[in-house]
């Protein structure tokens, strides 16, 4: 049995941008070097002020010695085994040696320096110490004062240079976005990349490339819209006589055959010709007030057996009949061809669901949505009337997606825009039509 570590608290979402990692970086070394600099100037002026101390005292040392061995008085700040002189200074001194060593006496910072004397005695001096103190100190707080500024005025011009740099990124991931959704003019336009002679850092190389990658993608798009148009055009003139021609034929199993193979290739050429309008962005809809359930039940009725309507709840939406009627029946059309019966249409307000009882649609449907001329197995068709069905929704201003059922089945469902009337809209009694 595999046993997981238990994770610890999350950070916030907003810790991993990299505005915020720039300024935990920034905010970390400026810290370390101020910290640094801090150090060294602190350990050396204060190495040069308690030296200069320690000078004055020896020398007061040397002076009060002399006095002591001719017999003079030692003068003030001097004196023989003096009271509050150091423990270890005065070992120093009673073992030969001379010596000195910031002590506090009396409340006051004093630098101590002592010598030998004659009969196991030591003779020290005593100089004030408490204005080199207050210089180390006031040195520190100067120190610190200025680190405190200076990283508060180097993490503000770090965030603000970082933060120039995240907003061009930001803008070259929104305009990534808006491409990936399908807005193929839109562009990052980045103004670094219009002159040929101004410098380029990386935010602008990206910038460039992406537009540069959106202008090729977008003319090969084009490319081939305009080949599908133009070669279901070209073909609607021959198919058309061929259907004339197919008519004058003979009855008979060969004439069937025939009939239904050209009008296999009428119906493909005009999914081709919806599908090269829908690409081009050239339909316009025709918005009128419908009741939503009849609509549906028109569309049940043309569609044929096997199709149940359930109405939970009926509305009045705006919406092109004709589109909707376009949607519906592609959507019922594809559960009646590739899933199996009973294929159920239920109204439900504005949202209106078509599920059957197959084996539900593909992985790579449900994940990525309806592609063009791709079937699975051996069922047959072009792949067209999922994908006719998405742009015709797109058109209305609706939203269809497809998922599986957890008891088994695929299911469409269709979210129409819709607005509630300010006094609510009428409910429908529960109806179920065959």
């Amino acid at each position: 049995m595999s046993r997981h570590r238990p994770r610890g608290p999350r950070l916030p979402a907003w810790t991993a941008t990299l505005t915020w990692k720039a300024a935990v970086f920034i905010t970390v070394m400026c810290c370390a070097l101020a910290a640094l600099l801090g150090m060294l100037v602190h350990v050396s002026v204060t190495n040069q002020t308690v030296g200069q101390a320690r000078e004055r005292a020896l020398d007061r040392l040397a002076e009060a010695t002399e006095r002591y061995e001719a017999g003079d008085r030692l003068g003030y700040g001097a004196g023989v085994d003096p009271k509050g002189l150091p423990g270890p200074l005065r070992e120093l001194a009673l073992s030969g040696e001379r010596g000195t060593m910031v002590a506090a006496h009396e409340s006051r910072p004093t630098m101590w320096a002592a010598g030998p004397a004659d009969g196991g005695r030591a003779i020290a001096v005593q100089v004030d110490y408490a204005q080199g103190a207050r210089t180390i100190d006031g040195l520190d707080r100067a120190i610190l004062g200025s680190s405190v500024l200076a990283i508060g005025a180097t993490l503000l011009v770090g965030a603000f240079a970082v933060t120039r740099v995240t907003r061009r990124l930001h803008q070259t991931a929104q305009v990534a976005r808006r491409i990936s959704a399908g807005d193929l003019d839109a562009r990052v336009n980045d103004p670094r990349t219009k002159g040929p002679a101004r410098r380029q850092d990386e935010v602008a190389a990206v910038a460039g490339a992406l537009d540069t990658m959106a202008s090729s993608l977008q003319g090969k798009l084009l490319s081939e819209q305009r080949f599908t148009a133009d070669v279901a055009h070209e073909l609607r003139t021959p198919l058309t006589g061929l259907h004339a021609a197919a008519e004058l034929l003979e009855p008979g199993r060969p004439t069937e055959l025939v009939r239904d193979r050209v009008a296999a290739l009428r119906t493909l050429t005009e999914d081709l010709l919806e599908i090269s309008r829908l690409d081009a962005r050239s339909e316009r809809v025709d918005l009128d007030a419908h009741r939503l359930a009849p609509l549906a039940e028109r569309v049940v009725r043309g569609c044929g057996e096997g199709v149940e309507l359930v109405v939970v709840r009926d509305v009045c939406v705006e919406t092109d009949r004709r589109r909707l009627e376009r949607v519906l029946g592609n959507l019922v059309a594809n559960a009646l061809k590739h899933g199996r019966a009973p294929v159920v249409v239920t109204v439900d307000g504005p949202v209106v669901t078509v599920r059957d009882h197959g084996d539900g649609y593909p992985g790579y449907l449900v994940e990525h949505g309806p592609q063009r001329f791709r079937t699975e197995g051996t069922s047959k068709g072009h792949g067209l009337g999922l994908t006719i069905a998405l742009g015709q929704a797109a058109v209305l201003g609706a939203r269809l997606t497809f998922a599986n059922a957890p008891d088994g089945g695929a299911v469409a469902t269709l979210r129409l825009p819709f607005t509630e009337a300010p006094g609510g809209d009428t409910a429908e009694e529960p109806e179920s039509t065959t």
